[in-house]
């Protein structure tokens, strides 16, 4: 879709149904603000991080009345949410997460207005029960931006045209998110890491400090997993978590027995309190506390120090988009990914490895691999490459450029 002329003012309706998470539409929001539309955001009640941080950037936010879940009163919240949009009166509305986009088509069939759903994650389209209902919904969007290619190829395969379903990714902020972050903002705001691949000075320190913290020396291999533990869903990976922590670690164990010179680092709570539940069975099942090899941070809320302590980045999901790799990626660390969903897609030849799902002895020999090329040295090189591969295709900036785009064309052309 090619954007139309910016001359005309839009109204466009973000619709969330979380205001916990969903930091990722801040870039698309400012994006929109920026080129002078006027953004509402629905968010459900309360006041949630989301919710404060939009309004203390002079976003406005409304309540939705429904609030995304299934029972009794669901038909009054939809009604309700029906009735807010038609008060708004958007030009388009923007839709993420599944339960909005099943929430904002039933609440506002026969309106008015474009609907745009954006995909974060693909998990749900790997569950036959969601594809067969999204075969015939995904005809009310008149554009799905697939967050990543995977998800693209997946609405693909049901009948979705090509210039319906483009790709952009939510991305990472690669200024945030850069190798030398701590020794403050550039004043050119120039993503590029530097010639050595590192911070310097103010990237050494942190390293160090990260890793005394852990216990840990400089010559000791760290690989990082950082993720929420999200409860496992019935439908989806058959009751399995799906980012994977059932995978790494017995393939760590087995990793470690003969590389007893390294460390695993996951950082992550549990999603909820039903995940929290999840994340304290897998301490138990593989038996973590005990462990000299693992060491486990909740409560983490900056993870650059992390990244900068460690020497890989491990994603070993079930189903995902892009995930943790493209924040590593943009602090130079270089990934092992599973091939689910979008995460090969964050890495190349040069820059990480990818391996088959829910394969414990393919990712115990990336282990390996990893573990070779950090004792030769050559680590920092992929790490370099991942630094490269997310400033070209997945800052997020120019991912909200993209996406601005599509909402600007889907409401002068129709979409369709």
């Amino acid at each position: 879709m090619s954007p139309p002329s910016r001359s005309h003012r839009l109204r466009v309706a973000v619709l969330l149904k979380t205001n916990t998470g969903g930091r990722w539409i801040l870039p698309q929001v400012d994006e929109l603000r920026g080129r002078g539309h006027e953004v509402v955001v629905i968010l459900p009640a309360g006041d949630g991080p989301l919710t404060g941080e939009l309004r203390r950037r002079g976003v406005r936010v409304a309540e939705s009345p429904f609030d995304f879940r299934v029972g009794p009163g669901a038909p009054a919240g939809l009604l309700g949410l029906r009735r807010l949009i038609r008060r708004l009166d958007p030009d388009v509305l923007h839709y993420h997460l599944l339960a909005s986009a099943f929430a904002a088509r039933a609440a506002t069939v026969g309106l008015a207005l474009r609907r745009v759903h954006m995909v974060a994650g693909p998990a749900y389209l790997e569950s036959r029960p969601i594809r067969l209902v999204e075969r015939l919904l995904w005809r009310l969007d008149d554009a799905i931006v697939c967050g990543c290619q995977h998800a693209s190829n997946r609405y693909g395969a049901m009948g979705c045209p090509p210039h319906r379903r483009p790709v952009a990714s939510y991305g990472v902020n690669t200024e945030r998110f850069r190798p030398d972050w701590s020794a403050g903002p550039r004043p050119d705001d120039h993503p590029d890491p530097g010639s050595d691949g590192h911070g310097g000075p103010a990237y050494a320190e942190a390293r160090a400090k990260a890793r005394a913290e852990l216990g840990i020396a400089d010559d000791v291999f760290l690989a990082v997993m950082v993720a929420y533990v999200y409860p496992p869903r019935r439908l989806v990976n058959r009751g399995r978590g799906i980012k994977g922590h059932d995978v790494l670690l017995p393939a760590w164990r087995r990793f470690w027995s003969t590389h007893p010179k390294a460390h695993l680092l996951i950082i992550g709570d549990g999603w909820g309190d039903a995940g929290e539940t999840y994340r304290r069975r897998l301490l138990d099942r593989f038996d973590v506390a005990e462990d000299p090899g693992i060491t486990w941070l909740t409560g983490v809320d900056d993870v650059r120090p992390w990244y900068a302590a460690a020497d890989v980045s491990v994603s070993p999901s079930l189903g995902e988009s892009h995930g943790a790799a493209v924040e590593a990626g943009a602090m130079a660390v270089p990934s092992i990914v599973s091939d689910a969903g979008g995460l090969p897609e964050t890495v190349d030849e040069h820059s990480g490895w990818i391996v088959p799902a829910d394969d414990v002895p393919a990712l115990t020999d990336a282990l390996r691999l990893a573990y070779r090329e950090f004792d030769a040295g050559r680590l920092p090189r992929r790490g370099r490459a991942a630094r490269s591969l997310m400033v070209r295709r997945f800052d997020n900036r120019r991912s909200a450029v993209a996406v601005a785009d599509v909402l600007e064309s889907v409401v002068a052309t129709g979409g369709r």
